[in-house]
């Protein structure tokens, strides 16, 4: 396992990254690339008080926050990773008995990955794997991602949690 999950029962929202990237992973943090915007998206939409540091990355936990990954085995650009190394069989069996509110993945091919369709961002359908529990699909905040990025499906997360 690249980097531990950041889990807990009874969470607002759990965020699923594709994988680690390179500099997450040399770091030991998650979304530790200066380039990416998901602490400043996290602080920006109201989710976290401020924005975090990734060396903070466990203090989402007390936000209500969880962080995991679709691929727990390998680091670097999605392109980079062989498609055997996702596991959504596993992303979905740790989630269940924890039961978030939401599961959001942090780019849309990680949720293409995990739920074996093309997707939009935003809101998505139930999937009876996780019962009770919304899936979301967010553009990327990496920074490899920038052209296609919108802050929209983010702040539409915040505001379906802050219902």
């Amino acid at each position: 396992m690249i980097l531990p999950d950041h889990l807990a029962p009874g969470l607002r929202a759990v965020f699923c990254g594709t994988a680690v990237g390179a500099m997450s992973a040399a770091r030991g943090h998650y979304y530790a690339n200066p380039g990416n915007r998901f602490w400043r998206l996290l602080a920006e939409t109201g989710l976290t008080p401020r924005r975090l540091m990734p060396e903070e990355d466990r203090l989402v936990l007390s936000f209500g926050l969880g962080l995991t990954d679709l691929c727990k085995v390998a680091a670097g650009q999605d392109a980079a990773i062989p498609k055997t190394a996702y596991d959504p069989g596993r992303l979905f069996a740790v989630l269940a008995p924890l039961r978030p509110r939401a599961l959001a993945f942090t780019s849309l091919t990680g949720a293409r990955l995990a739920l074996a369709g093309l997707v939009r961002p935003g809101r998505l359908a139930d999937d009876p794997r996780l019962p009770g529990v919304a899936l979301w699909a967010l553009p990327s905040p990496s920074g490899l991602a920038r052209r296609h990025f919108s802050a929209a499906p983010w702040l539409a997360l915040a505001g379906w949690l802050g219902d």
